[in-house]
């Protein structure tokens, strides 16, 4: 008999559906493939992938992925690389399709209280030191004959909040936003900016996050969202593991639908390698080489 717990959704899955109680994919198969930094200026670790260690030539221009985690993550350790949705875009078939990025996972300073609270999580103080690390990032790959061409930010949950805020506070700095799992959306005026500087949006949030109420927290923002330049608004009904199982995951409180990083991270690819969603036949990848390429 299972010890699984039913999900406060369980009665609204579609008939035929089943649950499924954890991610399919194997965590930390390409660690390997990430360095560790510490950004003294700020005292920010971070990890990186140098797309030029693996088949790549110097002398030309790469993207850079910026990936901002979720609460909690950066106390994982190296776990932290698959947690933030970074870990695959080290992979081959992943930098074959981009034609290499590097890869940049800043780390929030965090720490538990002896009564286990999490404290020095991301917030808005953090946003100058998160650009200060990427100019140092850029800088310092820049030294070693390589240019930077598109700077893309991901973030997930609480770091897809401050994925929106540095955007909101270097909007003609970067290229594109992919936020994941958060209500926390700039206002029009800001969108607007968006537009002036030709960000590209890609936001994704399930209908059925435990944590962003879709009906009041993601359909107010949907008229000014659509009518931008460069966004594409990705709220699929359900999300789903690699077996075609609707996702669950109950870590005391049940957050299998706020998880869509998960699906991300596997290129919103089936085990079998159909598509979850057939919108989106090439997943995210697709999307991300039109922004690299445009």
């Amino acid at each position: 008999m299972s010890t699984n717990s039913l999900p406060p959704w369980a009665n609204e899955i579609p008939k035929g559906s089943f649950i499924s109680y954890s991610p399919t994919y194997k965590v930390g198969e390409y660690f390997s493939r990430f360095h560790k930094g510490l950004f003294e200026e700020a005292n920010l670790k971070y990890y990186y992938y140098d797309p030029t260690e693996h088949g790549f030539p110097k002398g030309k221009q790469y993207p850079v992925l910026i990936f901002l985690h979720g609460f909690a993550n950066s106390l994982e350790g190296d776990i932290c690389i698959n947690y933030s949705g970074a870990e695959f875009y080290a992979k081959d078939e992943y930098q074959k399709v981009l034609g290499g990025a590097y890869i940049l996972i800043p780390l929030a300073n965090e720490y538990r209280d002896t009564e286990g609270n999490c404290h020095g999580y991301w917030n808005e103080t953090y946003i100058p030191q998160i650009h200060g690390l990427i100019e140092y990032f850029i800088k310092t790959i820049t030294s070693k004959d390589v240019a930077i061409s598109k700077k893309i930010i991901f973030g997930h949950s609480l770091g897809a909040s401050i994925c929106f805020r540095i955007v909101d506070a270097y909007t003609d700095y970067f290229d594109a936003l992919i936020p994941i799992g958060t209500s926390d959306i700039s206002d029009n005026k800001t969108l607007d900016r968006y537009d002036q500087n030709n960000i590209w949006l890609f936001l994704a949030v399930s209908k059925h996050d435990e944590y962003n109420e879709y009906q009041t927290k993601i359909i107010p923002h949907l008229p000014r969202l659509k009518q931008m330049k460069h966004s594409y608004i990705f709220t699929p009904e359900w999300v789903y593991n690699g077996d075609k199982g609707i996702a669950s995951i109950n870590i005391g409180v049940e957050i299998g639908q706020h998880c869509l990083i998960n699906s991300m991270h596997c290129n919103l690819m089936f085990d079998d390698g159909t598509p979850i969603y057939p919108e989106l036949p090439n997943g995210i990848l697709g999307w991300l080489k039109e922004v690299i390429e445009s």
